[in-house]
């Protein structure tokens, strides 16, 4: 699928340390925009239709034994036809030696690189990396952490406590992602993945202190590059004109990238251990993960059958 982003080719030779048989120029200059792949075993046979050269195309043991199969002249044509197409790149697995290739890449000006990989592996490691470097993205202002193994976004306004969190959080034993700015990355229909920019990564700014390296003082242990988004986590100021959940009955989400993400939001005021309940709140999501929930849990013991509505009615008839 073509993206409206793209990646240097240098970036895939670096990745995956491919052997450049031949290169028609700077690396760095040769753009990828599609994060789909292919074996060109249809179009070595002459079938061209719905063929897509803005893919790289990977050629294997498969393709080699089979374009084998033709006398010489065949073999040139099927050969010479393949790169008169014109395809990003080609990149020939289990360091194979194909005959003419590197040939009709220099006449056509197409990329040709080697690797000692097998078809399958390397497809699937170069699937997985076009994904993540060519997925759909938005920058939220927030802190992402890794609590108990999930990915956690806190957001909220400025000066609201985010940093200060993540900051006890740390030095509980978890681990800092991104803070202020959060690069969000959709890497398939089900996932979002948080990263931060690289210039301001593990850098935490924490007001009357100023700014401070994270990995510095508390360790690279207390870091992470990447993290899935599991939970997202709304701070904002207490309101007492507002009603908050209190059973856990309710299923919030957040829509980021057109995906829906389960969310809650803790209202802040003096004496709150926001730390503590992001904790809290990371192993109850993984209960409910495994099936566990404690509100139905207490509900069916006291012999109540009431859905998240009518708890929600009686909580502001209380109220």
């Amino acid at each position: 699928m073509v993206t409206d982003y793209s990646l240097e080719l240098s970036r895939i030779i670096k990745e995956f340390s491919l052997e450049a048989l031949y290169m028609p120029g700077n690396a760095e200059e040769i753009l990828i925009s599609n994060n789909d792949v292919n074996r060109p075993g249809l179009q070595f046979g002459g079938y061209y239709k719905y063929f897509d050269n803005t893919r790289i195309q990977i050629v294997g043991k498969l393709e080699e034994s089979f374009l084998k199969t033709f006398q010489t002249e065949k073999y040139n044509e099927l050969t010479d036809d393949f790169f008169s197409k014109k395809p990003a790149a080609v990149i020939i697995s289990r360091n194979l030696e194909l005959e003419g290739f590197k040939e009709a890449a220099e006449k056509y000006g197409v990329p040709l690189l080697r690797t000692s990989d097998s078809t399958s592996e390397f497809m699937a490691a170069l699937i997985a990396f076009l994904n993540l470097s060519l997925a759909p993205r938005i920058t939220r202002h927030g802190v992402l952490v890794e609590v108990y193994g999930e990915g956690i976004l806190i957001l909220g306004e400025s000066g609201v406590g985010k940093s200060e969190t993540a900051i006890e959080l740390v030095k509980r034993g978890h681990r800092l992602i991104a803070d202020d700015a959060v690069e969000i990355r959709k890497v398939s229909n089900k996932s979002l993945v948080g990263t931060s920019p690289s210039n301001i990564r593990h850098f935490i700014e924490l007001r009357g202190i100023g700014i401070i390296n994270v990995s510095r003082i508390f360790g690279v242990g207390a870091v992470k590059l990447t993290e899935k988004i599991d939970f997202i986590i709304n701070i904002e100021p207490w309101d007492n004109e507002k009603i908050y959940d209190r059973m856990g009955l309710e299923e919030q989400t957040t829509e980021i990238l057109g995906l829906e993400i389960p969310s809650i939001t803790i209202p802040v005021k003096p004496g709150r251990n926001l730390a503590v309940i992001i904790e809290v709140a990371a192993m109850n999501t993984r209960q409910k993960k495994l099936g566990y929930n404690a509100a139905a849990d207490l509900l069916s013991r006291l012999g109540m059958t009431a859905d998240a509505e009518e708890i929600k009615n009686s909580e502001i008839e209380a109220f």
